[in-house]
């Protein structure tokens, strides 16, 4: 009966939602108090509060698309060589199995595979922490397969469009701009931008306030500050998923506009109000 009761609730419809990317930076950003972390508290207290989740991360990349389905999905500290303070947090928000069923039923391009056993990254934890503190809102995570290129995964995007509509909350979380073989690690805590990376940051912008998707899609024929700034696509391609679910009618804006270390963008997106 409870089953029955989570998955009716999760189907009626609610006022649209909107969409989020947000750069979540260093995995620091989960335990420290800076401009970046308030500016995700900000947001959180600018919109309604979801009754769930979908968070697209960095940080979960498997062959084919899976979602996560399990009913208390477990911090997952993926990363390695900081303080002992960041592996003692835990964000134990419940999972919805329900709505990754009913997530995975909406989207006919690919099969989706229910998962059991990955449950959250930091890609998710260590920014919606901050947002929801209660960790009383449930979250679930969809996979980024990393066979597909950017057209096939913001076409995939766009089928996730009736989510906002019942009162989920989409959130990308990556960086758009992220190399990290060229971070200037002595200026870490600065708000500083390589040339190139300050050059696509603003291009992206642009292109994201006149409703240009196609370039962002098409980024790796954009000239050598994108292919800086996007070496590899598993912390761009969020922000496709985010923009995909942008309808005409949908104010864009931007938030946390700041460059770290020369190589790393913290600006995130809102779309929707």
């Amino acid at each position: 009966m409870n089953a029955l009761k989570e998955i009716a609730g999760s189907m009626e419809n609610t006022p649209k939602m909107p969409v989020l990317f947000l750069g979540h930076g260093s995995p620091m950003n989960a335990i420290e108090e800076n401009e970046f972390v308030q500016g995700f508290r900000k947001i959180s207290s600018e919109i309604e509060s979801p009754r769930a989740i979908l968070c697209i991360s960095a940080h979960w990349e498997t062959r084919g698309t899976q979602i996560t389905a399990m009913a208390n999905p477990r911090t997952i500290h993926d990363f390695g060589g900081f303080p002992k303070a960041l592996y003692e947090v835990q964000y134990p928000a419940p999972g919805n199995p329900a709505l990754a069923r009913e997530t995975q039923g909406m989207i006919k391009s690919t099969e989706v595979h229910l998962d059991d056993k990955w449950g959250l990254d930091h890609g998710a934890w260590s920014v919606i922490k901050h947002m929801y503190p209660k960790a009383d809102v449930p979250v679930i995570q969809l996979s980024l397969d990393y066979a597909r290129d950017a057209r096939s995964h913001y076409e995939l995007a766009k089928e996730l469009g009736k989510l906002r509509e019942k009162g989920v909350l989409i959130v990308g979380s990556g960086n758009m701009v992220h190399n990290l073989r060229m971070v200037d690690w002595g200026r870490l805590n600065e708000n500083y931008a390589y040339d190139w990376a300050q050059e696509a940051n603003q291009k992206m912008i642009r292109y994201m306030l006149d409703g240009n998707h196609d370039p962002l899609i098409a980024y790796q024929k954009q000239g050598k500050a994108f292919e800086l700034s996007v070496p590899t696509p598993e912390h761009y391609l969020p922000l496709l998923y985010a923009l995909a679910l942008q309808d005409k009618q949908d104010a864009i804006s931007m938030f946390n506009d700041q460059p770290v270390a020369g190589s790393l963008s913290m600006t995130s997106v809102k779309i929707g109000s």
